[in-house]
């Protein structure tokens, strides 16, 4: 079907549509409809962000499998991950998964974004794309070189300094790490307290910070469990959405634009659903070919994370409180009553940022420390007393596709990441897995712990850490690059993120990063936003 049968003259005109309110899309529709002059269409496949536990900081582990707030993929098989599927939350409701992640706030380092620069995408270096991310702060510590105050998007110093990750920071300055109070100023290298989008104990998605304030514009229509089917084209250039919401089929025309903030997987999913994509692909699934894109759903990157577990001497962490009933009930007291305590904690309060060898430029591991354990992320916890820290990868050179598996939109995507595919990524696991071990058995540690429960005394040898990291590595939630910028035959954006080959399309959010950012990325989507949203005035003027 094309363009020109689908849209009737009754359907609602606006300027611009964004189809993804998550980390992005928030972003995009504060911005977009800020002046009064444009008239913003967004839309979200899943509901309104009103489960309580989206506020609440530690309520991530309740919503992990949570399937009314959580798109919940899977990968296939990964094969250097000895055939595992691995779990793949992503957000599915107001802010994304914003709503739904960890909370830390860390941009990457300004390599990376000089590494876009070098790679011909002019505009996105880090001289560039430092006044974004000082724009969007609201920095709790105050304005500087590298923060900003004022913006929509609240960033705190961690609230809970529990013992465990005080003795985590002491350990690894032991072992020669410097302090280093600001993960996101000068220099990234060092150990230190995380920071957190937050605000007086609750989570600031980008829904709470950009989405709340905007919502009463009457230039501003969100439209919540509309799930997105197709961009209608007329020729080349995209005109409008198709979307379903509960039985109805709607859609709805663009002016000027449509925009695509749906994530590293459900954009080029999007894309290929609608034409845009390998031709090959798009023929085998009967979907009529507009743009023949072989880079829509290629270079898909993401973190991996491989977990260490300590059992604890002292009945001091998470796991003692949450197995405790009287402990539990007064915990939840006392983030009633005052918005302080355990419930406020993000996935990783002490963090760590280390180069795994002396020839490095910068550090190419980031530890999250973490005052709970459990055998796997959102699951129960331990009834023993534990913590964890686990390594993750920066900037793995492992790349993966995304691609349809059916016409059908409700049809989850072939997600394949392949995971320590090279020998880099496996030697940078392994040697990060040896470094972090002398941080936990480093003296400040010691009083706090009885032994290594996971993976223990039995994995020692090069060869045995690699298997253990086959056994247990999994995501740390960072997937990008799907839609990449750049001006290779593979790049799917310009450098004003426009759909290389289309009019009016544009993607906006992680599936854009040319590659991964050595950190958490949700800082860094927030800037990709803040950084378009510019670019999308501009044009229109």
């Amino acid at each position: 079907m094309n363009a020109n049968s689908a849209l009737a003259p009754t359907d609602p005109e606006y300027d611009y549509i964004i189809v993804g309110a998550g980390s992005a899309g928030c972003v995009l529709a504060n911005r977009l409809s800020a002046n009064g002059k444009h008239s913003v269409l967004l839309l979200e496949a899943g509901p309104k962000d009103s489960n309580i536990w989206i506020h609440v900081p530690l309520g991530y582990g309740k919503l992990f499998k949570e399937k009314s707030v959580n798109w919940m993929y899977q990968t296939e098989p990964e094969p250097e991950l000895k055939g595992r599927q691995v779990f793949q939350p992503r957000g599915k409701t107001l802010g994304g998964s914003s709503s739904i992640n960890g909370l830390l706030y860390v941009r990457g380092q300004h390599e990376d974004y000089d590494r876009w620069r070098q790679l011909g995408n002019t505009g996105w270096g880090y001289d560039d794309v430092l006044p974004y991310f000082k724009k969007a702060e609201n920095q709790s510590r105050g304005a500087d070189h590298y923060h900003g105050t004022g913006g929509p998007l609240p960033v705190s110093n961690m609230i809970v300094t529990d013992p465990l990750s005080k003795a985590f920071i002491d350990a690894a300055v032991q072992t020669g790490l410097p302090y280093n109070s600001d993960f996101n100023g000068a220099t990234q290298e060092g150990v230190g307290l995380f920071q957190t989008t937050t605000r007086n104990g609750r989570r600031a998605s980008t829904s709470v910070a950009y989405l709340g304030p905007a919502k009463s514009r009457s230039n501003l229509k969100i439209e919540t469990s509309a799930h997105a089917q197709r961009i209608l084209f007329e020729g080349r250039r995209a005109v409008g959405v198709e979307y379903r919401q509960g039985a109805a089929l709607r859609r709805a025309r663009a002016r000027k634009e449509v925009v695509l903030s749906s994530g590293a997987y459900n954009s080029p999913q999007l894309l290929q659903l609608s034409g845009v994509g390998p031709g090959d692909l798009l023929r085998r699934h009967g979907i009529d070919v507009v743009l023949d894109a072989p880079g829509v759903g290629h270079d898909l990157q993401d973190h991996m994370q491989v977990r260490i577990v300590m059992r604890c001497s002292q009945k001091i962490t998470l796991n003692d409180t949450i197995n405790h009933p009287l402990r539990r009930t007064m915990a939840g007291a006392r983030y009633a009553l005052f918005r302080k305590g355990w419930l406020t904690i993000a996935a990783g309060t002490a963090g760590a940022f280390f180069k795994t060898s002396p020839r490095l430029a910068s550090p190419d591991i980031q530890v999250h420390f973490l005052p709970f354990s459990t055998d796997k992320m959102g699951e129960k916890l331990h009834a023993f007393s534990g913590f964890t820290a686990s390594v993750c990868q920066l900037r793995p050179e492992s790349r993966g596709t995304l691609r349809i598996k059916s016409p059908d939109p409700t049809v989850p995507p072939e997600i394949r990441i392949n995971y320590m595919s090279t020998e880099t990524d496996r030697t940078t696991n392994v040697e990060g897995i040896k470094i972090l071990r002398r941080i936990l058995n480093a003296p400040a540690l010691k009083p706090f712990v009885v032994d290594e429960y996971d993976p223990g005394s039995k994995v020692s040898t090069d060869a045995e850490i690699l298997d253990y990291c086959r056994d247990r590595g999994s995501t740390i939630y960072h997937p990008t690059s799907t839609c990449r910028m750049g001006n290779d035959a593979l790049a799917v954006v310009d450098q004003r993120l426009k759909v290389r080959g289309l009019e009016a399309l544009r993607v906006v959010d992680g599936s854009i990063m040319p590659d991964l950012v050595s950190g958490n990325t949700n800082a860094p989507i927030i800037m990709i936003a803040e950084k378009a949203s510019d670019m999308i005035l501009e044009d229109a003027r």
